[in-house]
């Protein structure tokens, strides 16, 4: 049994629906969604992520076609790969490593984009094929290049677009270099998630143009859309924050934390000293990482470290690791006392750097992300609140 025919599907139709009403998918970009089926671009045996448990279940086309189709019309990430594919079998791998995201994400990127007719557009992260396909059959395929580093990915990607009739120029390679051979561009996309944003990219889209991107720090796994322009002497290129989202992480700039046993060889506690905090999981955001500002602000202040939380009822616990070192600190939060205890260890007071944060935030007036922009250019990049004379972090 098959479904291939829109009306046959009715979760397809009621997702493009809730798209547009939700406000994720700009009416330009319907017809490419309706001609455009992501299930084309799905392999057969997938693994859906399941939001309210929070885990990725199996899903077999052959074994379960109407299970299968109802998955690829939702809107929810689909894992396509594990391991870097080296997973085996039809039980979840140990890391996801290539995905179909959320559609949701897909089309407020692309309408972040704000494309039209005739641009040339660069993709980073060619997955699926499903979005550099949207980006065909919006503006040609001929104006279309898509990046891929995973070979293996690249070769599924080409032979879906092909067998809907997209033929953009998709090319392995490392996607955080560009792809210069065809440049220049006039709208950048990347649908990985990056620490730093090349300047590469910039060099490679034109002087008016956009890049859309998701950046984070890393503190958490967390990230955040940042729509940039590029300047009028194309030497830079800046904008704000956007969307949160989570996306996986460009292979070269993965975490790369050692063990928790590294920073603590001897056991709870070792060598730490206590201390007292009145930080609570509410104040932090620990908890709820994607809606609230403060972790990505504490991983712009905080450079050089990484964070773990896990919940359990009213209480969080939170642990920080030094990246440079093996300073950490931990506390166990809760919902209903006004303090906690603190142990930390190491040449650096990871906790009081951020207690240190908060008080910036808090003493800036708690900006929200939408507050927060980015400028990138031949030093580096920066971050800043409000405009970019104000910069945050380091």
């Amino acid at each position: 049994m098959t479904f291939t025919e829109h009306e046959m599907r009715p979760a397809r139709k009621e997702l493009g629906r809730y798209l547009l009403e939700a406000g994720a998918m700009s009416a330009d970009w319907l017809e490419s969604f309706q001609s455009v089926d992501r299930a084309a671009f799905l392999p057969r045996l997938m693994w859906p992520y399941d939001m309210n448990s929070r885990s990725s279940t199996v899903c077999d086309r052959d074994a379960d076609p109407v299970n299968w189709y109802e998955r690829a019309d939702s809107n929810v990430p689909i894992t396509t790969q594990w391991d870097d594919g080296q997973h085996i079998g039809p039980a979840p791998g140990k890391v996801p490593t290539s995905s179909a995201s959320m559609p949701s994400v897909v089309l407020s990127m692309l309408r972040d984009l704000d494309v039209r007719d005739g641009m040339r557009a660069l993709e980073i992260g060619t997955g699926t094929g499903w979005n550099a396909g949207l980006l065909s059959h919006r503006l040609g395929a001929g104006n279309v290049v898509s990046v891929e580093v995973d070979e293996t990915v690249s070769a599924k990607a080409r032979a879906a677009l092909s067998n809907v009739g997209l033929r953009p120029a998709a090319v392995v390679g490392d996607g955080l270099e560009g792809f210069v051979a065809l440049a220049p561009y006039d709208r950048l996309i990347a649908t990985v998630g990056v620490r730093h944003i090349p300047y590469a990219w910039v060099e490679q889209t034109s002087p008016g143009g956009v890049i859309v991107a998701p950046w984070g720090t890393h503190f958490t796994h967390t990230d955040h859309v940042v729509r940039l322009v590029v300047s009028a002497d194309g030497a830079s290129a800046s904008g704000h924050f956007t969307t949160p989202v989570e996306f996986m992480k460009a292979r070269s700039q993965r975490p790369s934390r050692p063990p928790h046993n590294a920073y603590l060889p001897e056991g709870f506690p070792g060598d730490a000293t206590t201390s007292t905090t009145c930080l609570t999981a509410r104040t932090t955001g620990f908890g709820e990482l994607l809606q609230h500002p403060f972790p990505t602000v504490a991983g712009l202040l905080l450079p050089h470290c990484a964070h773990a939380s896990d919940r359990r009822g009213p209480s969080l616990s939170v642990w920080l690791y030094g990246l440079s070192d093996r300073s950490w600190a931990a506390a166990v939060l809760h919902d209903d006392r006004p303090s906690a205890t603190v142990h930390q260890a190491g040449e650096r007071r990871l906790w009081d750097e951020l207690e240190s944060a908060y008080a910036w935030w808090t003493g800036a007036g708690s900006p929200l992300l939408a507050r927060f922009g980015m400028t990138v250019d031949a030093k580096g990049e920066r971050v800043w609140v409000d405009s970019p004379e104000q910069t945050v972090g380091v």
